[in-house]
Parts: C-alpha cells; sequence; structure tokens
C-alpha cells in the first residue's frame, strides 16, 4: 500500500484545485521521489470549514473514545513502519535505522496521548461560601494550525497531531514541503482508525502562503510551529493580530559540558556518535562542545577516531552510518559554517569537505573543528550539519558561561562523574531540557521545548496536552 501524493481535507485525497503540484526530491542522488499537490486559497478554505464543523463534534466525543481511536492510530503506523521509513529515506535522505526509529516514535506520540485523552483534569475549589462551588475545567481550544519541519517529518507532526486530537480539537498540518510522505501517512492513519472526517487536515504547498492564509482565519484559535526563530516571529506577529494562542519550537544550539571527572572516552563516543545522528541536522543535537582543559586532547583524539570510522552512504544500506543532507541549502550553508571557521582560526581536525565519489547529492564529510570561539558563526549560528567545534573551558563557572552565551535555550548536555557537578551544571545551563552523561531526551513521555529564542511551550509529556486546552471557571450558586 502507498500514501497518494495527495491532501487530506475532510476525510477525501484531493489535488490542488488548480492541479499545481511540485516535486519532492531524493538527497541522496537528487532524483524524483513523487509530486505533491500546491494548496490554494479555495483548498485551505475548505480545510478550514472542515475543521471548524469537525471540532465541535468532535469535542463533544467521550474521551474514552478518542482513546480508542488514538490507540488505533498508533497500531496502523506500527503496522506500517517498514514502507514509512522506506519512504522516509528517500524523502529526507537519514538512514533506514534512524527512519524506523521516528516512526515508532511517532507511534508512541499517538500511544502516549490516547492515555492523556482521559487525564485532563479539572478540580473543585472550596470557596467563601457554601452557597457556591467554584468549578475549573479544561476545554479543547479550538482548531489548531500545525507546521512540521523536514528533519524530523513523522514524529514532529505525530506530536502536534497527537495531543490535538486526544484533547478534542480539529487540526490542519503543513508537512515539510522537503519530506512530506510520511506526515501524510500519518494522515491515513487516522483516517483508518475512524478519525472522523475534518478532525484532521493535512495541506501542502508554499509554506509563506499557506501559514499567512490560516493565521489570518478566525476559525485557528492555536498555532503551532516547529521551525526557524524568523519563521517563528513573523508567524508570532501574525498570531498577535488575531489574538492566537502559539506554541513555538525554534531550534537550539545545544552546548555540551565534559568535566576532567567524566570517562572521557565514553563522553567523546556518545558525542561523535550523536553528532552524526541525522547529520547533525537535530534541533537538540549536541552543537557546541566544551572540554575541561585537561582532558581536552584526549577528547578530542577519541571523537576523531570515531567520527572517522562513520560511514557515508546511501539510507538503504545497511553499513551506513551518515546519510546525505536533507538539501543543497544545508550543503551551502554548511560549507559557508566551516569556511568562516578556518578563516576566523579554527584547526579541521577530520572532514571539512564535500567526500570524493559522490557527483550527485548534498553530501558533506561530518566534521571536527578545533581552536573556536565566539567570532566564528558556526558557535552562534544554529548549524544542523555535521560539524562538531570543539572548545576548551576551566571552571564550572567559565564553562557555564560559555553553554550559555547564546539566544538559544532548547538543550544542554553534561559529563561528569561527579553528583555535585551533575545538579549545579545542569540546573545553571539555560534550557527546558538538559542531559547528563547523555544525549538522549526526546521521548513521549517528557515535556519538549525550550526557553529564550529556542520559544515556548511544551509538546510531550502531561503537559503537552495542556497547550490544546483552554481553562474555564465556573461559579454555581446552589
Amino acid at each position: 500500500m502507498t500514501v497518494p501524493g495527495k491532501m487530506y481535507i475532510d476525510g477525501c485525497w484531493t489535488d490542488a484545485s488548480d492541479g499545481e503540484s511540485v516535486d519532492v526530491i531524493n538527497p541522496a542522488d537528487e532524483t524524483l521521489v513523487h509530486a505533491v499537490p500546491v494548496a490554494t486559497a479555495a483548498d485551505l478554505d475548505r480545510a478550514l470549514e472542515a475543521a471548524d464543523r469537525a471540532w465541535k463534534e468532535w469535542r463533544e466525543v467521550d474521551a474514552w473514545t478518542r482513546s480508542a481511536r488514538l490507540r488505533a492510530v498508533a497500531d496502523w503506523i506500527r503496522a506500517h513502519k517498514e514502507e514509512m521509513a522506506d519512504l522516509l529515506t528517500d524523502e529526507q535522505g537519514k538512514t533506514t535505522g534512524e527512519c524506523l526509529g521516528e516512526i515508532n516514535a511517532a507511534a508512541d506520540q499517538f500511544d502516549w496521548y490516547a492515555d492523556e485523552a482521559r487525564r485532563i483534569y479539572g478540580r473543585i475549589i472550596d470557596g467563601h461560601s457554601r452557597a457556591n462551588r467554584l468549578l475549573v475545567i479544561r476545554q479543547p481550544v479550538g482548531p489548531v494550525a500545525a507546521f512540521s519541519p523536514w528533519n524530523f517529518p513523522a514524529l514532529l507532526t505525530a506530536r502536534k497531531m497527537a495531543p490535538a486530537i486526544a484533547a478534542g480539537c480539529s487540526i490542519i498540518v503543513k508537512p515539510p514541503m522537503e519530506a512530506p510522505g510520511t506526515a501524510l501517512y500519518l494522515a491515513r492513519a487516522c483516517d483508518e482508525a475512524g478519525i472522523p472526517p475534518g478532525v484532521v487536515n493535512m495541506v501542502t504547498g508554499k509554506s509563506a502562503f499557506i501559514s499567512r492564509h490560516l493565521l489570518a482565519s478566525d476559525i485557528i484559535r492555536k498555532v503551532s510551529l516547529t521551525g526557524s526563530v524568523p519563521i517563528g516571529q513573523e508567524m508570532l506577529k501574525q498570531c498577535a493580530e488575531g489574538v492566537k494562542v502559539a506554541s513555538m519550537e525554534l531550534g537550539g544550539h545545544a552546548p555540551v559540558l565534559v568535566f576532567e571527572d567524566a570517562d572521557i572516552d565514553a563522553a567523546a563516543e556518545i558525542c561523535a556518535c550523536g553528532k552524526c545522528r541525522n547529520n547533525g541536522q537535530v534541533c537538540i543535537a549536541a552543537s557546541r562542545f566544551f572540554v575541561q582543559e585537561s582532558v581536552a586532547e584526549q577528547f578530542i583524539s577519541k571523537f576523531v577516531e570515531v567520527v572517522k570510522s562513520q560511514r557515508l552512504g546511501h539510507g538503504k544500506d545497511p553499513g551506513t552510518d551518515v546519510g546525505p543532507l536533507a538539501n543543497r541549502r544545508r550543503l551551502e550553508t554548511t560549507e559557508a559554517l566551516v569556511r568562516d571557521a578556518v578563516e576566523k582560526g579554527a584547526v579541521v581536525r577530520c572532514g571539512g569537505k564535500r567526500p570524493e565519489g559522490f557527483d550527485k547529492g548534498f553530501w558533506y564529510e561530518p566534521t571536527v573543528l578545533s581552536g573556536v570561539d565566539n567570532s566564528m558563526n558556526i558557535m552562534t549560528e544554529e548549524p544542523f550539519c555535521p560539524v562538531a567545534p570543539i572548545g576548551t573551558f576551566t571552571t564550572l563557572k567559565d564553562g557555564l558561561a560559555k553553554a550559555n552565551a547564546t539566544e538559544f535555550g532548547l538543550a544542554g548536555y553534561v559529563f561528569t562523574n561527579n553528583t555535585r557537578i551533575a545538579i549545579q551544571a545542569s540546573e545553571g545551563i539555560e534550557a527546558g531540557m538538559v542531559g547528563v552523561n547523555t544525549l538522549l531526551l526526546a521521548t513521549a513521555e517528557i515535556p519538549f521545548g525550550g526557553i529564550k529564542y529556542s520559544g515556548y511551550g511544551r509538546e510531550g509529556g502531561a503537559e503537552g496536552i495542556l497547550d490544546y486546552t483552554v481553562t474555564k471557571h465556573i461559579n454555581i450558586q446552589i
């Protein structure tokens, strides 16, 4: 079974009303994967009307029924994970193993929110008078406009769809144009699982046009974006005009503090493998490495050894560790970041160029830089590439100052075997999430999100469903 290259509106698979489509390109060899429609204003209006009608019915469906439907979505995804992973590799470039991990994680989101649908709690407050009953309840916020990125198109779309559906909302999803296929699979999963028409709608096409049109509508009550800071800022301006609730996950530039008491070789191996995951195209990727001076060279040597062992190749080759970058824009940005760092004094310890023998596609060797400082763009701009800049620090205070010297605050990491340092460093890093002796943070049961320019709101965990509800106070006089 294959997913159609069509949009999903009001329970129907449809082309664009004017027939226009856009090609989706395989980043490994630049061949055509398939084409998807480019939504028109008329298509978006149909989705808005469907979402408006459907949520007024879906919000009245009991929580146990919503839970059962979400569980069925999770089951459907797991039953089709191999074909979904196959398409994801073609569209996005990551390895089959990473794709299967992402698909399973997307299913976990629906599983988790199948439970949370039944746990949207209110409360009764004992007020000034026994003649009154003060109630607080949570109700669905209403139709949602959601925008997901290309680096984890299945998982990050699921993070928005699952809590919205669980809370009783309808949703219009704009998946990424570079890799829309697995999001369309999620729409099919909802269709097969019995989610009513109009509760889930999926539109493809030009992001700026779609966001402006949807956010201009009074039907949309909430906006959820995973994307860049400039796009988030623009959307927030539109949300302000319509006084719409917003959740923003706007990327990061995660620091890693490696203290001299840590298991240095183990830390270097974890960090090097983590940096190569999805070719560094991960919003919570460890992307600025600060190592205590006394162990810096040991860490760098082991890090380089591990990076050099990573094999580049097509994602469907079982021997591949690292696939291509997702698009030409990322390749050109990566080259510019490395060039800027070298011109300002950084030393290339390995990589630093396009690999030989890869004439087609968007390939770049995993790269390690030492001798970095904050004058280099790689230290201040979200890199989203397989380039690891490694610097040093002296004391805990110095390490935290360097870790926090960025506008981002999504994730941070600490490697130490000292409990006191682990607590002080993890509390001192300015981020929404911190890993100690691990880079694995994102699971369905934890709240995912950041601070500062990394945005606000949380996806996942018990907190994730709250962003799709509004609080209502009811005062009953008896």
